[in-house]
C-alpha cells in the first residue's frame, strides 16, 4: 500500500509555494527552450559552454553559501551548481526554498568540479512546476510492487530499471517496424470494434453503438480482417496493436495486451517460421546487444538455428509412447496422477493440450518451434498433407512462454465453413459470413503469424511479469 503523505509535509510545500510567488516565481511557468536533452548536453560537454537545461530536482546538498542538486529528465543525470555570490541573494534564497520533485529551467555554463563531475554552474534560473506531493522516500527504489503498478509515474522518477524495460520496449516496436518495412510489408489498421469476434477463441469485451443500434466487441484479433486484404490483393501485411480478451489477469496475462500479425500471400509456415527467427535475432542484436538474454536464474540462448520438435513428440517424452493409443479415461487418470486437474467434460484433445500446457511447454527454454498441432486447436490453418489430423503450424516458445503461432492459413472456404460451424455448434450467428464470403471469392495461400509483443518484451528484457512491461496495467480495484 502507498504511505500516506503526512499533513506537515504538504503544507510546508505549499508555503514554499507561496514564498516562491511572493519572491516573483510562478510555481507552474511557461515553455523552457532547452540546448537539449541532459544526455545531448552531457555528450557535447565543453568546459565553459553556455547552455540552457530542464529537468527534475532530484537531490539537493546544501553548502552554506553555495548548493550542488542534481537536475534528471528521461534521458540523464546533470548535476547544476547554485552560487550565493553569482546568484544574487535573492535568486539564490529563492533557490533553497525548492523542493525536491520540482522542475526547474537552468541557464548557466559548463565546468568540471574537483572531482570530475560536468556541472552546470546556474547564472539564472526558473520555476516550471511545483511537485506538491514528495517523490518517493527512497529514491534509489520504488519497492512496493502494487506502488509501482498504480502509480507507474513514481516508478519510473525512482527506478532507473523500469525507465530502460520501457525504453527497451519502444525500441523493440521501432525495430519490428523497420525489419518488416525495409522487407515491403505494408503496414494497416483494421476496426477496433467489431460486429463480430473472430480470430481466436476467446471472451470478448461487450459495447454498444448506439448511432448504428447495435451491438459491437472489442476485437479479439486483427485476423479475419488482415486476411480480406490478402483477398483484395494486399501480398505483404502487418498490424502492430492492441487486443482485448475479457479474461484472467496473471503473470502472462493482460485483458488489453499489444500484438503483432503479419501475412504473406503465396508463403507458408515455414515462411512464417523463417522469418520469426531471423525477426526477432535481428531485434535482440540492435536492442540488447547480445543474443543471450534472459536472467541469470534462466537463461535463454536466441542464438539460431532453433529446435523445431512435433507437439506429439514432445507430449510422448513427458507422457509415454502410449500417450494417444490411451481412451479418454485412462488419459485422464494418467493426467491426474502428474498433477494435472482434468475436467471430465474434455476429450482428448483438451486433456493433451492442458497436459502440454501445465507440464510441457514452462520447460522449453531456448526458442523451440512446436509443429503438427491437433487439427481441434487451430480451425484456421491448413491440414498437413500426410496427416490431416495435425495441422501445419507452428507455436513459438521462448522462456517457457508461447510468443508466436504461425500457420500455413486455410484458404478454403468450403473447409473454413465447416471449421466455423463446428465451432459454433448451435450458434449459427457465430459463423462470420462475412468473412467467408470474401474467401469464396479467392484467397492465396499465405503464411500468417502473431507475434505477443509484451510476451516479447518480457523475453528480451528478463522481465517476469507481464505488468513490468506494460506502462499501464489493469488491476483489481483496491479495497476500501
Amino acid at each position: 500500500m502507498t504511505e500516506p503523505v503526512s499533513n506537515e509535509i504538504v503544507e510546508q510545500r505549499l508555503k514554499n509555494m507561496e514564498a516562491l510567488r511572493e519572491m516573483g516565481y510562478r510555481p507552474f511557468g511557461r515553455a523552457f527552450a532547452r540546448s537539449g536533452r541532459l544526455a545531448d548536453v552531457v555528450a557535447a560537454f565543453e568546459e565553459g559552454k553556455p547552455v540552457r537545461v530542464a529537468g527534475r530536482l532530484t537531490t539537493s546538498r546544501d553548502m552554506g553559501k553555495s548548493l550542488f542538486a542534481d537536475l534528471r529528465d528521461a534521458s540523464e543525470r546533470l548535476q547544476v551548481y547554485a552560487m550565493k555570490n553569482h546568484l544574487g541573494e535573492e535568486s539564490y534564497a529563492a533557490f533553497k526554498r525548492l523542493d525536491l520533485g520540482d522542475h526547474i529551467g537552468v541557464e548557466g555554463t559548463l565546468f568540471t568540479t574537483r572531482t570530475g563531475e560536468k556541472t552546470v554552474k546556474i547564472d539564472r534560473w526558473e520555476l516550471l512546476s511545483k511537485a506538491l506531493l514528495p517523490l518517493p522516500e527512497k529514491w534509489h527504489g520504488l519497492k512496493d510492487t502494487d506502488q509501482r503498478y498504480r502509480q507507474r509515474y513514481l516508478d519510473l522518477v525512482a527506478n532507473a530499471e523500469s525507465r530502460q524495460v520501457f525504453a527497451r520496449r519502444s525500441a523493440i516496436i521501432r525495430e519490428i517496424r523497420e525489419y518488416l518495412c525495409r522487407l515491403d510489408f505494408q503496414e494497416v489498421e483494421t476496426p477496433m470494434m467489431q460486429p463480430q469476434p473472430g480470430g481466436a477463441a476467446a471472451r470478448p469485451f461487450i459495447t454498444r453503438y448506439e448511432a448504428l443500434d447495435t451491438r459491437m466487441y472489442l476485437r479479439i484479433a486483427p485476423e479475419l480482417y488482415l486476411k480480406r486484404l490478402l483477398v483484395g490483393g494486399y501480398d505483404k501485411v502487418f498490424e502492430l496493436n492492441r487486443n482485448f480478451r475479457n479474461e484472467g489477469l496473471s503473470r502472462t496475462h493482460n485483458p488489453e495486451f499489444t500484438m503483432i500479425e503479419i501475412y504473406e500471400a503465396y508463403s507458408d509456415m515455414r515462411g512464417m517460421k523463417a522469418l520469426v527467427e531471423a525477426m526477432v535475432v535481428h531485434v535482440a542484436e540492435k536492442v540488447m546487444g547480445t543474443l543471450k538474454v534472459g536472467t541469470d536464474e534462466a537463461p535463454i540462448n536466441l542464438t539460431p538455428p532453433w529446435r523445431e520438435v512435433p507437439y506429439r513428440d514432445l507430449v510422448k517424452e513427458r507422457m509415454g509412447n502410449d500417450w494417444f493409443a490411451l481412451d479418454k479415461a485412462d488419459m485422464g487418470r494418467k493426467a491426474d496422477a502428474a498433477g494435472v486437474h482434468i475436467d471430465p467434460a474434455w476429450g482428448e484433445a483438451e486433456i493433451t493440450q492442458e497436459v502440454y500446457s501445465k507440464l510441457i511447454e514452462k520447460t522449453l527454454q531456448d526458442p523451440t518451434f512446436v509443429t503438427r498441432l491437433p487439427a481441434e486447436l487451430v480451425p484456421l490453418a491448413k491440414r498437413c498433407e500426410d496427416d490431416p489430423s495435425v495441422v501445419d503450424v507452428f507455436e513459438l516458445v521462448i522462456g517457457g512462454k508461447e510468443i508466436a503461432p504461425g500457420y500455413s492459413e486455410l484458404n478454403d472456404p468450403i473447409e473454413q465453413r465447416k471449421r466455423f460451424e463446428a465451432q459454433a455448434g448451435e450458434d449459427a450467428q457465430k459463423v462470420d459470413e462475412d468473412f467467408l464470403t470474401a474467401m469464396e471469392h479467392g484467397m492465396p495461400p499465405a503464411g500468417g503469424m502473431g507475434i505477443g509483443i509484451d510476451r516479447l518484451v518480457m523475453t528480451l528484457t528478463g522481465c517476469d511479469a507481464i505488468r513490468d512491461v506494460i506502462l499501464f496495467p489493469q488491476l483489481k480495484p483496491r479495497e476500501g
